[in-house]
């Protein structure tokens, strides 16, 4: 990996969320097809792009069992049963911290206007099944919907070809959870079942969770028909690193995110030349150990990068400039630099703190923005599944206080219905 120098001006890092038109129009034709055709769409290319033999047999049920979730869960060994309990508990708790509270305010002419927040009703989530399964997902997506109050949750998920089903690991935290509605169906054709519905499948109010290349476009192009939470792309990190870094720490956090996907981005920028070295050292040396070496191999060729910055103040402007996913801060006194930090979806303090441990167990959530899009957007919480709703209140005599001002305006917009709504109240009572 080639060594690179930084100036704010001339290093880019450029992300781009282009639109395949040909995969664009599968997708399309999928969303079209299973609008019109309803379950039997959804069976029939749940067999021709999952391997599921009897997929499209009328008889396939797409919902999953509830035996089969306790199952699922029971055949987990005692520790990973732990370990998935402890990581909900936590991941509940730091996310109950975020719930809004209701707010109400009496004005001086007695109006009263309030602001209150009312849970979405149906929610569906969707959690991938390819490279690997993800039970960390399900509690991510899962969580912050049950903490806001979400009344029914649906779980989406690929099935197996060898089994039919979702991954074990995913119907086993769907278990956990205490998630019933959960459907063996992935892809575009699980997308347009949950935006618009079918015999079986209830449409829901807006759709979460990441997924492949077809799951993100069916999302951008069901939007607006329903909610959804972000387009996601290919995970990335960013570490800036002063001489006090550890180049094997450095090195593995880089590789932790290139494992994920060869489109998956690992940046280290760093204000000590001879780290950048060392680091490039400590990766060939890692890779060698990795089980999933080729992916890793080929996301550092195409998206990795070392680079090496006159000082922390150019490394942090580098890293508001790409507004990545990750942020770590492998540098002195980190605190004093997590304020210079603008745009990330998160953000990873010290050498103790690798970006794993927000994976799956600080409590924060992993659900990020991707593509620089954490220049406007954020990562997922409780404010994803939840709308805010304001109320207002007259009496007879604030209305006759703000009366002349209200019908002033809606006479400069030349809306001359919206100002009789005042005035005949006006004069009812002059009469």
């Amino acid at each position: 990996m080639k060594v690179q120098r930084a100036s704010a001006a001339a290093w880019r890092w450029k992300r781009e969320q282009g639109m395949d038109k040909s995969l664009a129009d599968v997708v399309a034709r999928i969303l079209q097809t299973v609008r019109i055709d309803g379950d039997i769409a959804v069976r029939t290319f749940t067999a021709q792009f999952d391997g599921v033999a009897a997929a499209d047999h009328p008889h396939f049920q797409l919902r999953v069992p509830h035996d089969a979730l306790a199952e699922a869960w029971a055949r987990l060994s005692p520790d990973l049963q732990g370990t998935l309990q402890r990581a909900a508990d936590r991941i509940r708790h730091f996310h109950e911290l975020q719930k809004r509270r209701d707010v109400e305010y009496i004005g001086e002419d007695g109006e009263r206007l309030g602001m209150t927040w009312r849970p979405l009703h149906r929610v569906g989530v969707y959690a991938p099944g390819g490279r690997a399964a993800y039970p960390s997902t399900v509690l991510m997506n899962v969580i912050p919907a049950q903490v806001a109050g979400v009344e029914e949750i649906v779980l989406v998920s690929p099935p197996q070809p060898d089994t039919g089903y979702p991954h074990q690991l995913v119907m086993a935290a769907a278990h956990l959870l205490g998630v019933q509605e959960v459907y063996r169906m992935g892809g575009a054709q699980s997308i347009a079942a949950l935006a618009y519905g079918t015999e079986s499948i209830r449409p829901v109010d807006k759709i979460v969770g990441p997924g492949n290349a077809y799951v993100a476009y069916a999302k951008r192009m069901v939007s607006g028909d329903v909610g959804i939470d972000s387009i996601a792309g290919p995970s990335e990190v960013f570490i800036v690193a002063d001489a006090s870094a550890n180049p094997a720490y450095v090195a593995a956090d880089m590789l932790a995110q290139a494992e994920h996907d060869p489109e998956a981005g690992a940046v280290c920028i760093t204000t000590h030349a001879p780290l950048a070295d060392a680091v490039e050292v400590a990766l060939a040396e890692q890779l060698q150990q990795l089980p999933r070496r080729e992916i890793a191999e080929k996301s550092l060729a195409a998206w990795g990068a070392l680079v090496v910055a006159d000082n922390l103040d150019q490394a942090v402007a580098v890293v508001n400039a790409a507004a990545p996913e990750h942020v770590e801060l492998m540098v002195q006194n980190p605190n004093k630099w997590l304020k210079n930090i603008r745009t990330a979806g998160a953000v990873f303090l010290g050498p103790y703190t690798p970006e794993s441990v927000g994976d799956y167990y600080a409590g924060t959530n992993h659900v990020l923005p991707t593509f620089g899009t954490a220049r406007f957007a954020s990562g997922l919480g409780v404010d994803d599944f939840v709308r805010r709703m304001s109320y207002v209140e007259y009496a007879k005599h604030t209305l006759e206080a703000h009366a002349m001002d209200i019908c002033t305006l809606a006479h400069a917009e030349g809306l001359q219905a919206h100002a009789r709504a005042v005035e005949i109240r006006m004069q009812e009572e002059e009469g």
